[in-house]
């Protein structure tokens, strides 16, 4: 339903530009402007074509604003509808209601579209019967005429010129075989009368203006619920008519007097058996009034199409509608907040528990499934802070900016936790302190007791002699790195704040622990392990 919204808006917005562009060139040829017209409606109607030729020109737009309901915690996985009794839900969320909806449109249009495509198939076959029962002309006046002014007009097709039973008609049709019917009266016409009305009807075939207007028939016939595609059609007559009206006065004839042949014609011809649709009639009544005015203007513009204009009038077409097939306008967000939580190896990691927070102090969480994906929606463009938490790792807290499409995928990393060990080395405080000695002095270790899981072998901490002679206390902050055979390949302090004395000892001790190899996916993998070891004298 979406995609045909969407053809629709994008074939108005063509031919509403083509019937505009038209209006800003009132001052220029009808010839011009019906070309004008014309390539913006066939553009307009082949807008699913031009759409899937086209590559895809993206341009995000800001999305109105949308209160979300924090309250609205995503699950692992996407909610499910629950239909009425009695009903099935449709994949996509669309239930029973919007499908209905669509049918009916579908039904509807389809319906037009069937009658229109009748009526014009009427219309055709109307013509058909009055072109069979017409009879050549054979008068040497009408034959001589037609010869000289297709020759003149560059028309090497041969013309039939028709004369039929019926006092109202005067048309032409036909695109390989052109014709051109005549009212039964047009043998008693002048010759100045017959000069006009064969300039202008082998001006029609010259530019092809019956294969315009018919297709522009069958584009009205499809897109019969669209009120522009019916202005352009009635514009495309006007200018064609408009354009072969100038072909007559370029020959030299005054407008004033085909103005007057038109007005004849018109009167003897009130009645005309057959619409546009069908074939294309010189003087339709609905048009003649603004075609006398335009004559009669000192404005009329009398010239043909010329290369530049051709040329100009291609580009334009061009610069409406590759943009409008092309261009795709996306809004950024809400939207849900998607994306799959891996280990460092790689790997999917299910049962990750995840949160999201915003500026407003609003929250959602989400725990990942057994794909290791998450969802959080609807979220709104802005500022985030996401978090993940799973025992074993370390807590993940990292900032988000969702403004464009793509921001609302995330691929979440977790890494290997660390190791916490806290060891307090207790000894009796002496009664008379001594000087402490210099920091270069060789340390001595004392002991300790600690228990950590995962541990095989430890070394108790020795508090340094001379540490405890002088009443000096402190706490060793370290950081070690235990490799994938479980020893303790490097350890640092972290803090300048201690004595180096107690440092060393703090780090001999360390050295020394043996741990199993930490397993991650069935791989051994080195892992940081955090120790405080704190010397602290008893009363």
């Amino acid at each position: 339903m979406n995609d045909i919204a969407e053809i629709v808006l994008r074939s108005s917005v063509v031919i509403g530009s083509g019937l505009l562009v038209s209006v800003l060139l009132r001052r220029q040829s009808a010839a011009l402007r019906h070309l004008v017209v014309a390539g913006t409606l066939v553009l307009g109607a082949s807008m699913p074509l031009l759409q899937w030729l086209t590559p895809d020109w993206t341009l995000e737009t800001p999305h109105a604003v949308v209160t979300v309901d924090p309250s609205g915690v995503a699950a692992s996985k996407a909610p499910t509808v629950a239909a009425p009794t009695g009903e099935t839900a449709l994949p996509n969320g669309r239930g029973p209601s919007v499908v209905s909806m669509v049918a009916v449109v579908a039904a509807i249009w389809m319906a037009g579209a069937l009658a229109s495509l009748l009526a014009l198939g009427i219309k055709l076959g109307r013509l058909r019967q009055l072109g069979q029962r017409a009879t050549p002309v054979r008068s040497s006046g009408w034959t001589a005429a037609i010869d000289e002014r297709a020759r003149v007009g560059g028309v090497r097709r041969r013309i039939a010129l028709l004369e039929s039973d019926e006092p109202d008609v005067l048309a032409t049709w036909g695109l390989r075989r052109p014709r051109i019917l005549l009212p039964v009266h047009a043998r008693d016409w002048k010759t100045d009368r017959v000069r006009a009305v064969l300039i202008h009807e082998i001006e029609h075939i010259r530019r092809g203006d019956w294969a315009v207007q018919l297709t522009a028939e069958i584009v009205r016939a499809i897109y019969w619920f669209n009120p522009l595609v019916w202005l352009a059609c009635r514009e495309l007559h006007r200018q064609s008519e408009g354009a072969c009206d100038a072909a007559v006065v370029r020959t030299g004839m005054p407008p004033h007097e085909y103005a007057a042949h038109l007005l004849e014609i018109a009167r003897s011809c009130r009645a005309h058996a057959f619409p546009v649709a069908a074939a294309v009639p010189m003087a339709r009544p609905s048009t003649l009034q603004s075609r006398v005015a335009a004559m009669l203007s000192p404005r009329f513009v009398r010239t043909g199409l010329a290369a530049p204009g051709v040329v100009l009038v291609l580009v334009l077409l061009a610069g409406i509608a590759l943009p409008a097939a092309a261009l795709r306008l996306v809004q950024a967000g809400p939207a849900p907040l998607t994306g799959v939580v891996y280990d460092p190896t790689g790997a999917v990691m299910p049962s990750v528990e995840l949160s999201l927070h915003d500026d407003r102090q609003n929250s959602w969480t989400a725990t990942t499934d057994a794909a290791g994906k998450f969802e959080f929606g609807p979220v709104q463009p802005g500022r985030y802070k996401l978090q993940a938490k799973l025992p074993g790792f370390r807590p993940l807290e990292q900032s988000l900016t969702l403004s464009v499409s793509a921001d609302w995928t995330r691929a979440v990393t977790l890494q290997v936790g660390t190791l916490t060990e806290t060891i307090t080395v207790r000894e009796q405080r002496p009664k008379t302190p001594r000087k402490a000695p210099d920091a270069a002095a060789t340390p001595v270790r004392v002991g300790g007791n600690i228990k950590p899981p995962m541990k095989l072998k430890h070394v108790n901490p020795v508090y340094p002699p001379s540490m405890r002679d002088a009443g000096i206390q402190g706490t060793v902050p370290l950081e070690a790195l235990i490799g994938v055979d479980g020893t303790v390949s490097s350890v640092r302090v972290i803090s300048a704040q201690v004595h180096p004395d107690l440092a060393q000892a703090a780090m001999d001790s360390v050295r020394q622990w043996k741990f199993s190899p930490t397993l991650l996916n069935g791989r051994e993998v080195e892992v940081v392990m955090n120790v405080s070891i704190t010397f602290q004298l008893a009363d």
